[in-house]
């Protein structure tokens, strides 16, 4: 007796089971799927489990890429950086200005146009002659930003890993599960702060169980979480690349 290939198979058997569904009314035919077979199982998890095992899995990742926009203090930021535990790289646009940063340890440095050194953004049409001066000097370097300037805090945090993921995973409100989603060809497990209200995260059904994608509560961005634990080189500039502009930076 010849033999029938398995694809063959596999369509004669969806075939006759579509017959006996339509001729009889009956249901389940071939017992149903696992909706969880060949994936990580986080999906058969309580959301508040499912919730803890990403967030575990993302502190536990060694690099990560974050990608999409943030809106805080009523201001959008536009982000692309990749992070790892000592630092981080990518670029920041923000109402029309994008520069770069790039941390290498404790030492934080900015990148940037004329325009945006200069002001010429601002709704006054521009900053002073000094702005002028400062810009043509430091466009185009690797700026130095002082620890003890209020701007390596407000930007240091888009450079570091854990506290930008520590802040962005939290869901707000009830967690609770809403079905099974794909990204990017990636089954995921949806979970959702009271019912979508309080922010969605995209948790990976493959391999580990990674935040892929963030909606933000109150309508606050959307971020993309990709490039889990590819490393990538992080080195500081050249000294002809880098400006060292003292203690403090010019207002920006």
């Amino acid at each position: 007796m010849t033999a029938i290939p398995r694809n063959r198979r596999a369509a004669l058997v969806s075939a006759l089971c579509a017959l006996v569904v339509t001729g009889t009314g009956l249901t389940g035919c071939g017992g149903g799927e696992d909706p969880d077979a060949g994936t990580n199982g986080v999906g058969k998890l309580s959301p508040a489990k499912i919730h803890a095992k990403t967030k575990a899995a993302a502190e536990g990742a060694s690099t990560v890429r974050l990608s999409g926009a943030v809106i805080s203090d009523k201001r959008t930021y536009k982000l692309d950086m990749r992070l790892r535990e000592d630092g981080g790289s990518g670029s920041v646009t923000s109402k029309g200005s994008t520069f770069r940063l790039l941390r290498v340890g404790e030492q934080l440095y900015i990148k940037a146009d004329a325009g945006f050194w200069s002001h010429a953004d601002d709704a006054d049409g521009g900053g002073s002659a000094s702005d002028a001066g400062a810009a043509e000097k430091l466009q185009g370097k690797y700026v130095k930003v002082p620890q003890g300037d209020p701007a390596y805090q407000q930007l240091s945090v888009f450079t570091d890993k854990d506290t930008l993921l520590d802040g962005l995973l939290s869901l707000h409100g009830e967690v609770t599960t809403d079905g099974r989603h794909e990204q990017n060809g990636v089954r995921t497990v949806r979970l959702t702060g009271d019912k979508g209200s309080g922010g969605t995260l995209d948790v990976s059904l493959e391999g580990r169980p990674y935040p892929l994608t963030l909606t933000r509560a109150g309508g606050a961005g959307t971020l993309r979480m990709t490039d889990w634990n590819k490393d990538f080189a992080l080195e500081e500039p050249s000294e002809d690349e880098t400006v060292d502009y003292g203690r403090e930076l010019p207002t920006s």
